[in-house]
């Protein structure tokens, strides 16, 4: 059983204390059977944990009709920095963690087809995709370490700079941040300087000249004030760049000492649905940051189709080269390639 899973015994004795210390007209809450630490690195007025972890918590709580709560630790509040996240999960310093596949470079090799340059749709289809897949490919090995609630991936990914990125070209030489592995790959073949660095230190990078530019989603710009050091914002359109995947796990240990009936609240709120929903509200986020980037007087840069068919071309190599990568491993990159493909043709389609 995990230390931070707490059984409370409550004696009679122990209600009259409590009783005597509140006015006669309040009503004595009752104590969770079980309470569980949820770790994550984002602020807590962040898109994701005020729009999809609060209110999955606030699910489970009163599904389970108050015998589970989860106490929220935004912004690495129990210690570590964010690449630890995935570890403090299988190892029980948190419960459940919200985090990057993508932050240990190499450890969840299945999970970086869905971050493959152009793979992306929107986020709601490639989300449900990445579980399907998930199910299909990695929970008996990525993921065998621990219990998986959901997998998602952000909006279309994009470049915001501080001067202006209207082509290919305008790549040579520019130190940028991409969140993992692949998206670092495909910077680099496409003539960027990349640095990889956990999103919390974007804003610190930008502010001390050490990256010119950053890719993520309009979503995280707002918490970052990502809008405030870049005025720049180069946007694929119907052709998204890239997106990267998340995973909301929770300790294996922790997870098969509940009860039954409390296993079934949070297998009720985790897989597909949970993901789709997940995906789906990020990208919904996105708006709010744009419309103020726009209203701050922003250059969004829109990439006419001829010029995207060139990043496209100049991309390739790094798909190719991540398919023999997995073969090589034998993971079959191209199944891996071709099935996930096709999960996201589906979704999308629907």
């Amino acid at each position: 059983m995990s230390r931070t899973l707490r059984t409370t015994l409550k004696s009679a004795a122990a209600v009259a204390v409590a009783t005597l210390s509140i006015s006669a007209s309040t009503t004595l809450a009752t104590a969770a059977d079980v309470t569980l630490r949820l770790h994550q690195m984002l602020p807590a007025q962040a898109s994701v944990p005020k729009n999809i972890l609060e209110p999955w918590m606030a699910r489970i709580a009163e599904e389970s009709d108050g015998r589970i709560e989860i106490q929220h630790y935004p912004s690495m509040q129990l210690g570590g920095k964010p690449p630890e996240l995935i570890d403090q999960a299988i190892d029980g310093v948190a419960d459940i963690v919200w985090t990057l596949p993508g932050y240990t470079p190499g450890r969840f090799p299945r999970t970086e087809v869905f971050e493959l340059p152009f793979v992306m749709t929107n986020a709601e289809a490639v989300s449900r995709a990445f579980w399907q897949l998930a199910e299909e490919t990695m929970m008996d090995q990525d993921f065998k370490d621990m219990k998986v609630l959901g997998l998602w991936v952000h909006g279309p990914g994009l470049i915001h700079s501080k001067e202006p990125i209207d082509s290919l070209d305008d790549l040579g030489g520019i130190k940028l941040r991409a969140p993992t592995r692949v998206t670092n790959e495909m910077f680099r073949s496409l003539g960027a300087t990349p640095i990889g660095m956990p999103v919390p230190a974007v804003p610190e990078a930008l502010s001390k000249g050490v990256i010119d530019a950053t890719v993520v989603p309009w979503e995280v710009t707002g918490a970052l004030k990502i809008n405030e050091l870049v005025g720049n914002h180069t946007d694929f359109g119907e052709d998204p760049l890239y997106t990267a995947t998340f995973v909301l796990a929770m300790n294996r240990d922790t997870y098969e000492a509940l009860p039954d009936d409390l296993k079934a609240v949070i297998d009720k709120n985790s897989g597909p649905e949970l993901s789709a929903f997940a995906g789906k509200q990020m990208q919904i986020d996105d708006a709010g940051p744009r419309d103020h980037a726009i209203e701050k007087g922003a250059t969004i840069v829109e990439l006419p189709p001829e010029e995207i068919a060139r990043w496209k071309e100049a991309a390739a190599p790094t798909t190719a080269k991540w398919i023999a990568e997995m073969d090589e491993k034998g993971l079959d990159g191209s199944g891996l390639y071709k099935r996930a493909m096709e999960l996201i043709k589906e979704n999308t389609e629907e």
